[in-house]
């Protein structure tokens, strides 16, 4: 009796119909953009590869994969990059979207959604790397800023002057960071403190975090659907 076949490609497959769906919403012609992406660079690699390889048959099948597995690349970076920038686009103003892009921050960072929030839905996240503690805000500007100096107040306590607290406004307002930048904008700080003292400060923040009420942060279209995508991108 033969072994039932792997659900990962399937799994993989899925993820992609979503992130097209969800990039169709913004951008109605990525079907044909997508289209010309690989015909085009299938024209250019093969073109290449007559030139370089000659028309031998086995030239011709070198030639013939190289083609595909190129072209397929490509189409995928260019789906990859439009599909990001249209689910930045629908989560942008949600509540919740800043931490959803927090989250696709790769190894090295600790993220915390919600330590802080207001009534009003305001909230603050963490992030804990080696540029020290990041606090950032979402919500109505001049309660986020209020919200945020107080945070800074508690944390800087905590960690001590020796660990930068750093804060960041989500938004397009003056002195703001667009959603599409955050991640961008939080990977460019500068490294301040050792991985030893970055451990050190999580378990300093264990305390803080203890006295704390919960919040429950909604579940939008970044970290389900675009963190997904890349997964099945990456294979």
């Amino acid at each position: 009796m033969s072994s039932p076949a792997p659900a990962v490609p399937a799994g993989r497959l899925a993820q992609l119909r979503q992130a097209y769906r969800m990039t169709k919403k913004t951008q109605p012609r990525i079907g044909l953009l997508l289209v010309g992406v690989f015909v085009l660079t299938a024209a250019v690699v093969a073109a290449l590869g007559v030139l370089l390889m000659g028309t031998g048959w086995f030239a011709i099948v070198i030639t013939v994969i190289l083609t595909l597995t190129v072209s397929l690349l490509v189409t995928m970076i260019v789906f990859g990059k439009r599909a990001e920038r249209s689910m930045y686009e629908q989560a942008e103003g949600q509540l919740g979207a800043g931490a959803g892009a927090l989250q696709m921050l790769r190894r090295g960072w600790d993220v915390k959604p919600a330590v802080a929030f207001t009534k009003q839905q305001d909230v603050i996240h963490r992030l804990v790397g080696r540029p020290g503690v990041v606090l950032v805000g979402e919500g109505q500007h001049a309660r986020v800023k209020n919200l945020l100096g107080s945070e800074v107040k508690k944390h800087q306590r905590i960690v001590g002057d020796s660990v930068p607290v750093t804060t960041l406004i989500v938004g397009r307002g003056d002195g703001e960071v667009p959603l599409p930048q955050l991640v961008k904008r939080v990977k460019k700080l500068p490294k301040a403190i050792k991985p030893a003292q970055q451990t050190d400060v999580l378990y300093k923040l264990k305390a803080l975090d203890a006295m704390r009420p919960a919040a429950p942060m909604p579940r939008g279209p970044i970290p389900t659907s675009m963190k997904g995508a890349r997964k099945a991108m990456r294979g």
